[in-house]
């Protein structure tokens, strides 16, 4: 297993190097980048403006281009200094050369030293950290909550089988999951957060502005009362799938011979899904247990982020996106990469957990 596992993070560094470059290079040619998005502020115009400036053809910035060849590679450089343009390429790094540009950022990254914010000032690692809570803590209770209620009502949903319980069940998961999360939030905020009835849950961030002031039980109440809301919100359509696979499993495993051969022996059902059926019927689900949560923590929070003001790696991505704050950009997605990646290898480390018999080592 040892050497399974070293052979897993080995192959992360090529994995994440490609990702890296790949969008290194995608992001150069995109326009409307940092040096742009600074000329843009400094003429007063806005983002929406620069994609439609960035969006003329190539005959067009010829023509109406100034003469000056520093300032004639920029769509928005008309009107200004040539020494203004060059002060904000050395700002940002563009003065220069592109692949020299990528192998400084190749060297920092080993180090996990991602560098400086273009636009929100301090460091980009500082940033990540900071926002790092918000979203691990809209994952991990996200996640917790649909296993801890999907397998019990899967296992039941097994048991009883093509029963009343059962198709109501399933239509009413199917009903929950067609409900987009985001809508689902405006309606609880609406509802319970001051919007136009109750007031009973508090509408922004992650604690309360007096969180330092309070006792370790009301700081851990405070930080649970703010997280009802976005985790009801983010988990509301996330029921169907896991209860649906845990169903299935369990009623894939009670056909077979060895649970005919447990209830011969005079096992009652209970004990017959509890002690035979469970270990081989989770196995599947339990070490599936990671990429749930990376799903959840990367896919479907950004907007829960915005409608509860929570200042989570999804919103700081996405305003890094606007901005094109390139630094920001590379490094929630290296994050991301190496998280997802370190998860998969838990994920299938989780299957000798659950069952020993499991040997990657013995693979080809």
């Amino acid at each position: 297993m040892t050497a399974y596992i070293i052979r897993r993070l080995l192959l992360m560094i090529p994995t994440l190097w490609a990702i890296i470059t790949l969008n290194f290079f995608i992001i150069q040619i995109a326009p409307g980048g940092p040096v742009e998005q600074e000329m843009a502020k400094m003429q007063g115009i806005n983002n929406s403006a620069l994609d439609v400036i960035s969006g003329n053809n190539q005959s067009d910035i010829q023509q109406n281009a100034p003469k000056d060849e520093a300032a004639s590679k920029y769509l928005g450089a008309r009107g200004l200094d040539p020494a203004v343009i060059k002060a904000i390429e050395e700002r940002f790094g563009f003065d220069k050369p592109l692949m020299e540009r990528y192998w400084m950022m190749l060297k920092s990254y080993l180090l996990f030293d991602f560098g400086d914010s273009f636009f929100k000032g301090g460091s980009v690692m500082g940033l990540v950290l900071e926002r790092m809570p918000v979203s691990i803590s809209l994952g991990l209770w996200s996640t917790l909550i649909i296993y801890f209620l999907c397998i019990p009502l899967g296992i039941y949903k097994a048991r009883n089988s093509g029963s009343q319980f059962d198709t109501s069940t399933t239509t009413l998961l199917i009903a929950l999951s067609a409900i987009p999360g985001f809508l689902f939030a405006v309606l609880l905020v609406i509802i319970f957060a001051g919007g136009n009835y109750l007031d009973w849950f508090p509408l922004r961030g992650l604690v309360s502005d007096n969180w330092d002031q309070l006792s370790w039980f009301g700081k851990i109440t405070d930080y649970l009362w703010h997280m009802v809301l976005p985790t009801i919100a983010l988990t509301i359509g996330g029921f169907l799938g896991l209860t649906l696979l845990t169903k299935n499993s369990f009623l894939d495993e009670i056909s077979k011979q060895y649970v005919m051969t447990a209830r011969a022996k005079g096992n009652t059902e209970r004990q017959v899904m509890y002690r035979h059926v469970f270990r081989n019927a989770m196995l599947i689900i339990i070490a599936g247990f990671p990429a749930a949560f990376i799903g959840i923590l990367f896919a479907g929070s950004l907007l829960i982020e915005v409608i509860f003001s929570l200042e989570g790696l999804g919103l700081l991505g996405f305003e890094a996106v606007i901005q094109r704050d390139y630094p920001i950009m590379f490094a929630t997605l290296y994050v991301f990469t190496f998280i997802g990646l370190i998860m998969g290898l838990i994920g299938d480390l989780m299957y000798t957990v659950v069952d020993p018999r499991i040997d990657f080592e013995a693979r080809g």
